[in-house]
């Protein structure tokens, strides 16, 4: 049997071969490989725990639009990533996301999984969640024929599912291009036991705003939260820039990444309770509707009813509790010092027995009739008498000589002269 020279043409065939093997079988085990890697990095944020959901259990989660939302604990955090693959940024992303141990989830768009499959695929190999974003992105779900609709979301997962060569690595999750809802989308994603997802809160970062800023919204909006899923988007630079600072921010303050995948015959879903799936559940204690305009009052059947027995008022002969000593501090300006026996009776005067009433009669309907604002008589406001107003002063008389008519441009202008004021002799020139 001839021996292969390992610098011979065969050898190096023989080598790119077996390492394109070891290649293949290190991606096959990457989610395994990645958590040996991160076991031994206590830095690193990582992933607290797996998700398990049914889709089809809970259709549509995100309180940004709808009432339920994953069931997170306190302080846990689902990443998500919008419109990718781009190598450029979504490459970025992902390092930033192997650099901590964390996965997350990915929403791709059909033609961009065409046009860059080795993202996809990367995606895959990482271990993240990979759901589908339509095929073209059109921002017009909420507007377009149930039809095209179809056409969008199966054409998405169609070129998705192809890169990938099996539609068992995709997750049965779809986002509707910028949450662009339409109840006949949302009726055809459950038919098809596809999960509609939102967000609990953006980060605004498609926005023309620094890296900074994406890192500062998100941040403050999960405080305002405490929890939730926050929405991102891998083709953004400003993403990228602002997502290694986040994942440091989240495990200074104490918060976990959840990693969310769809439940399968062999991955049963995580057990929760119906009030998790709400990001605040509503207290019992607290109305959940507003008072009826006129109340719902059911009345006795009988004329009379039980008479209160006097313990019901919950009245008590007490005294104010008075310290032991007398009090030695001295009072501020302005105190009053407490009385030495209760202000109120200490002493009930008790009907006798025989004179105590047992039954006493039902109070007619006609004092529980609530008039309507239409009903009710308004009262007519009469004006407020107004004070006298003083005449106007007259004016004087002005001389009919003293009127002169000229013109002026072509139009007839009237000018009113004073009249000439009557000279007087002074008397108090004497002629010398």
């Amino acid at each position: 049997m001839p021996v292969l020279h390992p610098t011979g043409r065969r050898g190096r065939l023989w080598t790119l071969l077996g390492c394109s093997l070891f290649g293949a079988a290190i991606a096959s085990m990457s989610p395994a490989f990645a958590a040996d890697s991160c076991a031994g990095r206590p830095d690193a944020l990582g992933t607290s725990r797996t998700l398990v959901v049914d889709p089809r259990e809970h259709p549509r989660i995100g309180t940004m639009q709808y009432s339920e939302t994953l069931p997170l604990r306190d302080r846990e955090v689902v990443l998500t990533f919008d419109d990718g693959p781009l190598p450029r940024y979504t490459n970025q992303v992902l390092d930033i996301l192997a650099a901590e141990c964390v996965k997350a989830t990915f929403f791709v768009v059909g033609r961009m999984a065409q046009a860059y499959p080795e993202g996809l695929r990367r995606m895959r190999d990482a271990g993240h969640s990979i759901g589908t974003h339509s095929q073209n992105h059109p921002l017009s779900f909420h507007r377009m024929s149930v039809e095209q609709a179809k056409q969008e979301v199966d054409a998405g997962i169609a070129s998705t599912a192809a890169v990938l060569g099996d539609r068992a690595a995709l997750s049965p999750f779809f986002r509707i291009p910028g949450l662009l809802r339409a109840q006949a989308v949302e009726s055809y994603l459950a038919e098809q036991g596809l999960q509609a997802w939102s967000a609990d809160f953006p980060a605004d970062d498609w926005r023309p705003i620094t890296a900074a800023q994406v890192f500062q919204i998100a941040m403050q909006r999960l405080e305002a939260k405490g929890k939730g899923i926050v929405l991102l988007h891998d083709i953004q630079p400003r993403t990228a820039g602002a997502l290694p600072a986040f994942l440091r921010e989240l495990k200074a303050k104490g918060y976990r990444v959840v990693h969310v995948v769809a439940a399968s015959p062999d991955r049963p879903k995580t057990a929760t309770e119906p009030s998790q799936w709400r990001l605040h559940p509503v207290s019992d204690q607290v109305a959940k509707s507003r008072w009826p305009a006129i109340p719902n009052f059911v009345y006795a059947e009988t004329s009379s009813l039980p008479a209160p027995a006097v313990t019901d008022s919950d009245l008590h002969d007490g005294q104010l509790v008075l310290p032991a000593t007398p009090r030695t501090r001295r009072l501020a300006q302005g105190e009053v010092p407490l009385p030495q026996a209760a202000p109120w009776p200490r002493q009930w005067s008790l009907l006798a027995p025989d004179e105590a009433k047992t039954e006493l009669p039902v109070p007619a309907r006609e004092l529980f009739q609530v008039r309507s604002r239409s009903q009710a008589n308004l009262n007519v406001l009469t004006p407020l008498p107004r004070r006298a107003e003083a005449p106007a002063p007259a004016r004087p008389e002005i001389d009919p000589a003293a009127r002169q008519l000229t013109l002026d441009g072509g139009g007839l202008r009237r000018r009113l002269f004073a009249p000439v004021a009557q000279v007087y002799p002074r008397s108090d020139i004497v002629a010398r």
